[in-house]
């Protein structure tokens, strides 16, 4: 029974999102993520960026962003702000807004979504949106230090299939331009 609620509330979800993606208004689809850096001095920063789309086929106006969920007593605003707002976003557009913290308080870190607020022409109220959530970030926790082959592991990984398709090329290249021993011996008995 839950089962069947479900499936039936995702179709009309994906109904009433393909509606609105296909009518005349702005339909606004966000993404924020969030990086942790550690320096050498033992600070760790937070890089977040936020991506708005506006899938709709017509423009949004008074774009307006606000993440308010970075805490003044746990991060530090190092560059940019946590808000920013645009005159316009055309039906088909991007905007991206950065800026990056430092963590004061070690501790999880659960981030809730950025709100985007936009004006249809057609409408009086302001819409809302809302970014994608991120991923809890663990500040300031303690990390073991890298082990002694992890970059070379890493590389390896990498690089790993590029390094082999080279090291065939290599071999393959050698065995043709080097004579073998059982051509040499046989043209020496011939000179006899």
């Amino acid at each position: 029974m839950a089962q069947s609620t479900l499936i039936w509330a995702a179709l009309a979800l994906l109904l009433v999102s393909s509606a609105l993606g296909s009518s005349d208004v702005p339909f606004i689809v966000a993404h924020k993520k969030a990086s942790l850096t550690r320096l050498k001095s033992g600070a760790e920063r937070v890089s977040v960026s936020i991506h708005i789309y506006n899938q709709g086929s017509s423009t949004a106006y008074d774009v307006s962003l606000t993440d308010d969920s970075w805490s003044q007593d746990v991060f530090d605003i190092v560059s940019g702000n946590t808000s920013n707002s645009w005159e316009r976003l055309d039906g088909g557009g991007l905007l991206t807004h950065s800026f990056e913290l430092e963590g004061k308080t070690k501790g999880l870190f659960y981030g809730a979504p950025a709100v985007i607020t936009f004006r249809i022409p057609t409408k009086a109220a302001l819409q809302e949106a809302y970014s994608t959530p991120i991923l809890p970030l663990d500040v300031l926790a303690d990390r073991p230090p890298e082990k002694k082959f992890e970059g070379a592991k890493r590389l390896l990984a990498q690089y790993g299939s590029l390094i082999s398709v080279i090291s065939f090329m290599v071999l393959f290249v050698y065995l043709i331009v080097t004579p073998s021993k059982s051509n040499a011996g046989k043209g020496s008995k011939k000179k006899r």
